[in-house]
Order: structure tokens, then sequence, then C-alpha cells
């Protein structure tokens, strides 16, 4: 693993990775206030581009928003911080995290205070981590968890905060535990949600279908997955979706930032014939040529690292 040798972006400054620390006392380790953001990089004839980064950085002001705290830079900052990070660490595709924390030492439940400090870490999944198995022609299995999704009425569940992923931390591993590579959870109301990271999409008859929001959180790439399936044609449906849909679906997948269509070939004890499936197909094909810059229809999607030609490895 090369981790030691990344450099992250914190608070202003660019520090060794094994500099970015924090006492294992402050609020956001022993409280789970730290909220976040991953983002994916990927390379392109045009150099290194980062997939939507507008949209994370306005969703992370949404977080801090609704968890009345503050962010330390301007979403300008933000940009050039996430950039200059990039740059610093030479890397062409991975992934990068933003992560606001509180770093003070607390034995009290409320922060100590509204302001944030500010770290910026990337990645590259294939040198710095365990390699993750995955297929997409093997596709993956899911079951029905126990573990309902956290209700909105108990907390924002839109924030990307850290207390909030506890919730598919155990479906997870509950799937784990039964031999399932990933759970699908239900709301409180019964409906089918998302996984444990992962956005849930259903085709039937060729329709493309989705849990609504309000109780799931604003996935970015659930949002361009249907942005980009509405451009090319495909009919798409956000809704309260009935679990018997999972046992009828022609086709089931999961999408995350990692991953923008990773398709279900088992569901519980039902296999589904033809994994993975055309419109499933279709779709991963899209998104590949979206991030890769070779669809014009979305370069607005894609944010430069820097001027071609600027970076070389």
């Amino acid at each position: 693993m090369m981790l030691n040798n990344r450099i992250v972006f914190l608070n202003g400054d660019y520090v060794a990775w094994d500099h970015a620390t924090v006492h294992i006392m402050s609020h956001s380790f022993g409280r789970g206030s730290a909220i976040f953001e991953v983002l994916d990089l990927h390379n392109t004839d045009d150099g290194p581009v980062i997939f939507r980064l507008d949209e994370h950085i306005n969703r992370l002001f949404r977080t801090a928003a609704l968890l009345d705290m503050e962010l330390s830079f301007s979403r300008e900052g933000f940009h050039e911080a996430v950039r200059n990070t990039v740059k610093k660490n030479s890397l062409r595709q991975g992934f990068i995290k933003i992560v606001g924390y509180y770093p003070q030492i607390s034995f009290e439940i409320f922060p100590p205070q509204k302001k944030l400090d500010v770290a910026i870490f990337i990645i590259d999944p294939a040198k710095d981590l365990v390699d993750h198995d995955f297929s997409f022609e093997r596709g993956s299995t899911a079951c029905v968890s126990k573990w309902a999704k956290l209700d909105p009425r108990t907390v924002p569940i839109e924030a990307k905060v850290a207390a909030n992923y506890l919730n598919g931390m155990m479906a997870r591993g509950e799937a784990a535990r039964r031999g399932f590579d990933y759970p699908i959870m239900l709301d409180t109301q019964g409906f089918i949600a998302e996984g444990g990271t992962e956005s849930v999409f259903l085709v039937k008859d060729g329709r493309l279908m989705t849990p609504s929001l309000g109780m799931v959180l604003d996935s970015i790439t659930r949002k361009s997955i249907l942005q980009a399936s509405a451009v090319i044609g495909i009919e798409t449906f956000e809704g309260q979706l009935l679990p018997e849909l999972l046992y009828e679906a022609d086709e089931i997948f999961l999408s995350g930032t990692p991953v923008k269509a990773l398709p279900v070939r088992q569901i519980e004890d039902r296999l589904i014939e033809g994994t993975p499936g055309p419109l499933t197909r279709k779709i991963s094909v899209l998104m590949d040529k979206i991030v890769s810059g070779r669809d014009n229809r979305f370069k607005d999607w894609l944010f430069p690292v820097g001027e071609k030609g600027e970076h070389t490895i």
C-alpha cells in the first residue's frame, strides 16, 4: 500500500498522510459528528477530471446546514483545495474524500463549537487498498435486511454524517453473515429504501424504477443515472416501491460512487436470469462514457483538475 506517500489537505495546509490525525477523545470520533463527501476522479484524454464536484460541494454545505455546523472554506475554496490535493498526489484516477470534523476533546454530546476543521484525502484503490473482487459480468447477491432504514423523523437522513452510517454497517454485517454481498433495507413504512451505502434500481417492462427521495439519501450517482437515462429515452419512475417488486423485477442493480451500476444476480433465494440485464448494461456503458469524457452531452459534469497536459505521471 502507498498511503504513506499521500499528501493530505488539512485546514489550508498540505501535510503527510501520517500527520493527518485527531485525538481519540475528539468529539467527532466519540460522537460520530464528522461529515463527509466521497468523489471519484477519472482519467480522460484531456487529463484527470472530478465527477460532479459542484454537486458534492453543494451537498456538503447542505449537510452542514442541516446539522447547524459551519465550514471553514467557501465553495470556491473547496473547489481549489480538492483540485490542488489531486495535483499534489499526482493521481489521474481514484477516490477523493472530504471530511469536516470537530477535533476538540469533548465529553459532551453537544459539539464544542459550530466551525469544523477540514481534511481532504485522495487514494488510488488499486495501489492503496486491498483490491475489491468485483465483476460486472458476474454481478452480486443481495438480501432484504431485517434492519430498517433510518426514519427522517429521528435524524436528517440526507446528511452525510458518520453517525448515520451505523445503520448501513449493521445491515451490511447481517448480509455477510447470511452469505450475501449486499443488504437492501426497507424504510419504516415497509417500502424499498436503499442498500448499506448504495441506491437501489429496479427494471420492470423496460422502465427504470427507484425509491423516491424523502426516505433515502439524495445520492449524486442516483441523480446522475436518472438524468442520463432520461436523456437517452429510458422511462424512469421515482416512488414508493413495495418489496414484492424485488421478486418481480426483470433486473436489479445497485449504484454508488465506486460502481455506477452493480448488477444483482440473486435477491434472497431468487436467481435473476440474464444478469447483467440489457438495461443495466446500457446504463453502465453510458456512465462509463460520461465519466471518461466520451459523451459531450454531459461534459459539464466533469471538472478538470488542470489544463490538458499539465499532469504527468
